[in-house]
């Protein structure tokens, strides 16, 4: 067996003062090793507390949910994944270098595996030779990348992205979502990302989870026929622009059924 994201009737109900909030129902998902699974909704569906719950960072009030065969507490102790957050999150006193290597610092690399790691994965996302820049030397993307960079530097399974190019322009966007594909073939890493973006939902996965509003439920799930190699050009073919109309209709019919 393949999955190494299982959900199955999962749901999650936060207490409030105002009474509870139910922000995951009935959530049934399975991610297979080497996918790359975006998820689309509006603002408040539950896209980022589900991938909360796939980190540990939440627990689910209902049904399962196993990472790699464990929980995901067991799985966020053995290091089994990597998370960007919206933000770059860059300590803006360290260096790139000494920001990607945090974590491995955290761990008791040595230093030589930590130089050699930080080395490896600068590389991977296009930032050699910016080892001692300092965040703010930097431009947003370049920060982003930066921290994915930190994400990698301990080589788990999983990457688990939380918007992570959100806030940028949509030529930074493209060319980091290009970079991003590029860095998926070459690692063959498992990625679970949160968009609120169609096209780049469309373009990035090989499967699309379209959530309706609160509580969040899967409306629609699709696998994506388009070739794992893809030049931006593709997002011009009438396969992609099929794709992302099926994205805008589970959408609109999410929104109808809430």
């Amino acid at each position: 067996m393949d999955a190494v994201i299982q959900a199955t009737d999962l749901s999650l109900t936060f207490q409030t003062n105002d009474g509870p909030v139910h922000a995951l129902k009935d959530v049934d998902l399975t991610i297979d090793k080497g996918d790359f699974v975006s998820f689309i909704g509006p603002s408040g569906c539950g896209k980022t507390t589900l991938l909360r719950v796939i980190a540990g960072l939440e627990h689910p009030t209902a049904g399962a949910i196993s990472v790699n065969g464990m929980t995901p507490d067991e799985a966020r102790t053995n290091r089994a994944y990597g998370y960007v957050f919206q933000a770059a999150g860059l300590y803006p006193w360290r260096t790139i270098a000494g920001n990607v290597k945090l974590p491995l610092e955290i761990m008791g690399y040595s230093k030589a595996e930590q130089g050699e790691r930080v080395r490896k994965v600068l590389e991977l996302v296009d930032l050699a030779g910016f080892e001692k820049k300092f965040p703010w030397q930097l431009s947003g993307g370049m920060q982003q990348r930066a921290s994915i960079a930190r994400a990698l530097a301990f080589d788990a399974d999983i990457l688990l992205m939380d918007e992570p190019f959100g806030a940028l322009d949509e030529i930074v966007r493209d060319h980091l979502n290009e970079q991003l594909l590029q860095l998926w073939a070459s690692t063959q890493k498992t990625i679970a990302f949160v968009t609120h973006s169609i096209p780049e939902a469309v373009y990035l996965s090989t499967k699309i989870v379209v959530m309706s509003p609160r509580p969040g439920r899967i409306s629609d799930v699709i696998d994506s026929p388009l070739p794992r190699a893809r030049p931006l050009e593709i997002r011009d073919s009438k396969e992609f622009i099929e794709i992302a109309h099926r994205v805008r209709e589970g959408l609109r019919a999410g929104h109808s059924d809430g």
